[in-house]
């Protein structure tokens, strides 16, 4: 059914080939998919013969047309064949050209290290930082080696069962592991490295925290003491204030050093989170601790007033606390100061943005602090100057509303930093615009920059790669007269397979080094940024 286009005088005719007159005028060459050829002119001897049929029988039935037949001159015929490669059927599970890592090839198929000196090994770009390259295995040679060790699948199933097993009994008894390795604390001790979490308390929000347990348990010991002398509401409030204050940033100690623990395959972006969990918790104590009591106090005291005694003590640890208190404030106030320069932000927005949760609760709790002594010494000495034990009690519930304010503003700002947020457009425009001034990028999609928290932001785009430029960088590392004579040397389909198969794999390679540099500049001009992920388009 081939329909061929003949055109006489100004007529274009679109007729079928078999009633028209074949005539061959020049060779035709079928390439099949293993590069041999065949010469149809030369090898079919019966092509004129039959091309003299059709002629006569065209003839015959020309005779009874003879105007048409002289409209319709002879015009031979061009075929042009496309060859084709035959398509490669893969299969649904194709991995014969897989690589795997020698840690794998040892994990899933049950290797030593020593069945792995045996088979090839083969060199590529490293995905990781401190690395430019690793070695890999074909995962057909290892799956041969697997076979090979352990005789059959159904024996290399079996070790795989056996070993699942024995992970699960170790999972089973890690406590009593860890029972064990506490019994030689001394030794690894004298062995191990220091740790780095001791050093973390003696600078930065550490420091801070450190400092403020230190005040506020001594407050809270002293105005329990005055509590317990005078009985006032206003001074219970303020002792239980300050246990709050000192049991909440103690949670905060554990959330600085649960965060310097270094990521593990559970949780491969590591621990940094902890401090913000921590702050959390420490809000929600501040509420249910803090300003629950406050609240129950005071409301007591209203319901059931008494008289208070002498509050001459009381003042003087209200004055003693509102010192320490102040010094704990300015302690944190220039620490976030300090901070907020670095990052180049004001003190406020260093401070809504909870890019350190665990100064910002100590902040808020010791500014609490400070104005709650304030108000405490305002209503006693509104009680004692009146004789009405009811300007205590309101007292009480005035420290409770300063406190739920207080933790509620905490459970908000570190609630948003647990949800992952985006960073500031300024920021996302100025990542946006390195990428888009890279010769190598085309566009970018679907731009995401989330903050992590503590500083760390996860960055994620996809990329249109601009192909030719990608193919130039390639070309530019080659020796281009060495090329050349690669080319010329193409003769069949065969070598012309080979030939964009080397070098289609050596683009491919280029353009992940080109994800590599791009990943690593973002890093480099952008401290921030830890985490990179560039989608191919």
């Amino acid at each position: 059914g081939w329909q061929v286009s003949m055109k006489s005088g100004s007529l274009s005719y679109i007729l079928p080939c078999n009633r028209l007159p074949v005539q061959l005028m020049s060779q035709v060459r079928v390439y099949t998919s293993n590069g041999q050829k065949k010469d149809l002119g030369s090898e079919d001897t019966n092509g004129s013969a039959h091309g003299e049929t059709l002629h006569k029988v065209e003839t015959g039935q020309d005779t009874t047309n003879a105007g048409q037949k002289q409209s319709l001159p002879k015009q031979p015929i061009q075929v042009k064949v496309k060859a084709v490669l035959k398509k490669r059927e893969y299969g649904p599970k194709y991995t014969q050209n897989n690589f795997i890592t020698g840690v794998r090839a040892i994990n899933e198929f049950c290797l030593k290290s020593s069945d792995l000196d045996q088979l090839r090994k083969i060199k590529r770009r490293s995905p990781h930082d401190d690395t430019e390259t690793f070695t890999v295995y074909l995962r057909s040679d290892v799956e041969a080696k697997s076979l090979e060790v352990w005789g059959s699948p159904e024996a290399l199933a079996r070790e795989r069962k056996r070993r699942k097993e024995a992970e699960i009994k170790y999972r089973e008894n890690l406590f009593r592991n860890q029972r064990l390795l506490w019994e030689y604390k001394e030794f690894f001790g004298n062995t191990k490295p220091r740790s780095s979490t001791a050093a973390m308390f003696f600078k930065g929000p550490g420091k801070v925290v450190m400092v403020a347990i230190c005040i506020n348990g001594l407050n809270f010991f002293f105005k329990l003491l005055a509590w317990v002398y005078t009985g006032s509401a206003s001074m219970f409030s303020e002792a239980i204030h300050s246990l709050a204050d000192t049991c909440n940033q103690a949670l905060l100690a554990l959330g600085i050093s649960q965060s310097a623990r270094t990521p593990d395959p559970s949780h491969p972006y590591g621990f940094t989170n902890m401090r913000y969990i921590a702050s959390l918790i420490s809000g929600v104590g501040i509420f249910m601790m803090g300003a629950g009591l406050s609240w129950y106090h005071g409301i007591i005291g209203l319901l059931h007033p008494h008289p208070v005694e002498s509050l001459l003590w009381a003042y003087c640890i209200l004055a003693g606390s509102l010192v320490s208190e102040g010094a704990t404030l300015l302690v944190a106030i220039n620490e976030i100061r300090r901070s907020a320069r670095a990052k180049g932000l004001s003190f406020y927005q260093y401070v809504v943005q909870s890019r350190d949760p665990s100064t910002n609760v100590v902040l808020l709790e010791d500014a609490a602090a400070v104005l709650s002594v304030a108000v405490a010494a305002t209503c006693m000495g509104l009680t004692s100057l009146t004789g009405n034990p009811y300007y205590d009690s309101v007292g009480s519930l005035g420290v409770g509303t300063l406190l739920g304010t207080v933790s509620a503003f905490l459970i908000y700002t570190n609630t948003e930093a647990l949800l992952g947020r985006s960073i500031e457009p300024e920021q996302l425009q100025r990542l946006t615009e390195l990428l888009e001034s890279d010769p190598v990028v085309r566009a970018i999609h679907d731009v995401k920059a989330t903050d992590m928290g503590m500083s760390k932001v996860r960055f994620k785009a996809e990329v249109d790669f601009d192909g030719r430029v990608v193919t130039r960088s390639y070309l530019e590392k080659q020796d281009i007269e060495q090329l050349l004579q690669e080319i010329q040397q193409v003769k069949t389909l065969e070598e012309l397979e080979a030939f964009m198969l080397k070098h289609g794999e050596n683009i491919i390679d280029t353009l992940g080094a080109e994800v590599d540099r791009l990943e690593k500049d973002l890093k480099q001009r952008n401290p921030d940024v830890r985490h990179v992920d560039l989608e191919i388009l």
